[in-house]
């Protein structure tokens, strides 16, 4: 019989309805119920894309046994941590405070007011490598709950004083300036593996926001080896396993330093933000090997993770069939079935299929070397080499989808979707592809039409259910992408409705007191602390977020009070900046826009006429990270009203005209792109 989960929508839970155990999700009747029978809570923490979490549902949560042992003594609570990301964070701080390490699943023992007094991640059925079995575990704090209550609450009032210090707690500042970014992105530098790319050794993650920091560290100062170092890091990635050689788009990280073995994953935030850095160093080297990959990521995107009716689903799993990996690896026996042998003999060479494997006994596909190696090897050029590979790609590819796909989690997560919807917009903008520019459109129209209820957005949609309060990270990441899906369009209704998120996160969220932005809105539910999570990690926190987007819509909608607000969260976290630089990735690229004197951009003219399109290409021909782009059609008077920066901007000679100003001051307005190239920097 399927216990509370199964009213659920997120996949995650839905895995464990069938679970012998009294499953609750995160809910006030969870508690109440610990209160009236005077039990502790168990909770779990997971998300639908984890290994480890699986096989701890496999190993305990399916066991009657154990299942007997929790349901006796705790009540439990199972957690989506992609939903609720204020639960994750407090008590992941607990986790890494008790243990000194974290991850996923996580499991936190607490009071029934939720204050934990004991905590881990996984624990094996049985003892294993100096670990309890969950077992050994589960019985030994229920016995010191029933016997030792006062140890226990004293733990418990221990960690929740912790929780509420941590919150607070700021490292002093040093002050906003230039040398504060140039101090944090030579760190950088220096972390970067020379070997194989990326920072430090393995596991490596794919930590796209650090190595923006990296291209706009080397705009800035022309510092080559920052320059070679990105190019290292993004050709070591791409040419890797992390890498799907197939069918586009990165894996979670790679257990290895050389990128080869990932963990198979995908994770829809690193895809978003990798294809929006492979643009960048497009624009940066005019190299199309970074196009392409770009161009594979948001095509994987498109193809395999776009609900029907709009927005994008989450995750992919790593395993199918309950084999981690086995959708993508290859035995020789399998490839020489797909192609002729001639192609069969390529395509081992080229992305290395032995029989010995690189894999437990299999091949994950990567290109160890270049090309025009192998091409010399077969006699032929690198043109007709990467030709017959995109002909066997294709082969490979179609002979993949007869597998078992991994399992995919289908909630589309506010957040997560305005971080695909800048890349697709801005992706529009750099390629030129209308095909990207309607994908932006759809999303954006989507989060807009199902996740904002009133002037709130929510979290998470699946099965017709908007559910959960928007936090801090929603409304950054969705205004961030409508102002990316403004400059790609120059609808104003976009730019409007950045606006109102905007002024949303400063009504909800931010507290005029401290100066600061907390990660749950004012009247969110009260949680043993409120979270205030500033670290960039695997994504952008929504503190980095909602800096940089209130600089730009500052500048586009000329709003003082945008800008005020983003410049305290500067000034509150410069000590931390300069004392953890890899923490901050997205904040230090908001801090470089800060910095700088931002090209204003207005081009006058109608989009979809070839004058219009020419400047706009001047403007997307090479890398211009501090810059904001307004448009609208002559006498546009809507556009003008919304947007200072297209007032009394007429066209010159009934042809498209744009105007840049710097610093207040403006160039004289031109109908010539390879001028405007000039104006900017760049001609």
């Amino acid at each position: 019989m399927a216990n509370r989960l199964a009213q659920e929508t997120s996949p995650y839970l839905l895995q464990h309805k069938d679970n012998p155990v009294d499953w609750y999700p995160w809910s006030e009747e969870a508690f109440e119920r610990a209160r009236a029978e005077d039990k502790p809570v168990l909770l779990s923490v997971g998300y639908s894309a984890c290994h480890w979490c699986h096989v701890m549902e496999r190993e305990s949560f399916e066991d009657e046994a154990t299942a007997e042992i929790m349901n006796e003594n705790f009540v439990s609570i199972k957690v989506d941590r992609e939903e609720r990301p204020d639960v994750d964070s407090i008590y992941m701080s607990a986790v890494q405070a008790m243990t000194h390490h974290g991850g996923w699943p996580m499991t936190v023992f607490m009071t029934p007011d939720g204050a934990p007094f004991y905590a881990g991640t996984y624990f094996p059925p049985v003892p294993s490598r100096g670990m309890p079995s969950f077992k050994q575990v589960l019985l030994s704090l229920a016995e010191a709950y029933g016997n030792r209550r006062d140890e226990v609450l004293n733990s418990a009032e221990g960690v929740r004083e912790y929780l509420q210090a941590a919150t607070s707690a700021s490292v002093p500042q040093v002050g906003i300036s230039g040398e504060l970014f140039i101090r944090g992105a030579s760190s950088l530098v220096g972390q970067i593996d020379h070997r194989f790319g990326g920072f430090g050794g393995a596991p490596k993650f794919p930590q796209a926001m650090n190595l923006e920091v990296l291209l706009r560290y080397y705009k800035r100062t022309n510092d080559r080896a920052a320059l070679t170092g990105l190019e290292l890091t993004l050709r070591e990635m791409a040419n890797g396993g992390i890498y799907d050689q197939l069918g586009g788009g990165f894996h979670r990280y790679s257990v290895d330093e050389y990128w080869l073995v990932p963990h198979f994953e995908k994770m829809l935030y690193d895809n978003a933000l990798l294809a929006r850095l492979y643009l960048e160093e497009y624009q940066a080297t005019g190299d199309a090997f970074y196009r392409r990959i770009a161009e594979e990521t948001l095509d994987y995107a498109a193809r395999d993770m776009t609900a029907p009716e709009g927005g994008f689903y989450s995750a992919e799993d790593a395993d199918s069939e309950g084999v981690e990996g086995k959708f993508y690896v290859w035995t020789p026996g399998e490839i020489e079935g797909a192609l002729d042998p001639e192609e069969a003999r390529l395509a081992m060479r080229f992305w290395d299929v032995t029989e010995r494997g690189n894999f437990e006994g299999k091949n994950i596909l990567h290109v160890p070397r270049p090309p025009e190696a192998v091409a010399t090897e077969f006699d032929m050029s690198t043109e007709e080499l990467m030709a017959r590979i995109f002909t066997i790609r294709r082969k490979l590819f179609a002979e993949r989808k007869k597998r078992a796909r991994p399992g995919r989690d289908e909630k589309v997560l506010a957040a997560w979707n305005g971080l695909m919807l800048r890349a697709f917009a801005f992706a529009a903008c750099v390629l030129n592809r209308e095909d990207y520019r309607r994908i932006a459109e759809k999303t954006a129209s989507f989060l807009l039409d199902k996740l904002k209820v009133d002037t709130r957005l929510r979290r998470s949609y699946k099965d017709g259910r908007a559910r959960f309060n928007g936090y801090l990270e929603d409304y950054a990441c969705v205004a961030d992408g409508l102002v990316a899906l403004y400059e790609a369009t120059f609808e104003v209704r976009w730019l409007a409705e950045a606006g109102a998120l905007a002024d949303a996160i400063l009504e909800l969220f931010w507290d005029e007191n401290k100066s600061v932005f907390y990660d749950t809105a004012i009247d969110h539910e009260e949680l043993v602390t409120r979270p205030r999570d500033v670290y960039d990690s695997a994504a952008p926190s929504g503190n980095s977020v909602a800096v940089d987007v209130l600089l730009k819509l500052s500048v586009l909608l000329d709003h003082e009070g945008y800008r005020r607000r983003a410049e305290a969260v500067l000034e509150d976290l410069s000590g931390a900046m300069a004392r953890l630089s890899g923490g901050f990735g997205r904040l230090l690229s908001a801090l470089d826009f800060y910095l700088s004197t931002p090209y204003e951009v207005a081009v006058i003219g109608d989009l979809g006429e070839s004058d219009t399109r020419a400047l706009l290409e001047a403007v997307y021909t090479t890398y211009l990270p501090n810059k904001i782009l307004a448009g609208c059609s002559e006498n546009d008077e809507e556009a003008a009203r919304l947007v200072p920066l297209l007032a009394n901007r007429p066209m010159r000679d009934g042809r498209a005209t744009a105007y840049v100003c710097v610093q207040y001051a403006c160039k004289s307005p031109t109908t010539d792109a390879e001028e405007l190239k000039r104006q900017l920097g760049v001609g």
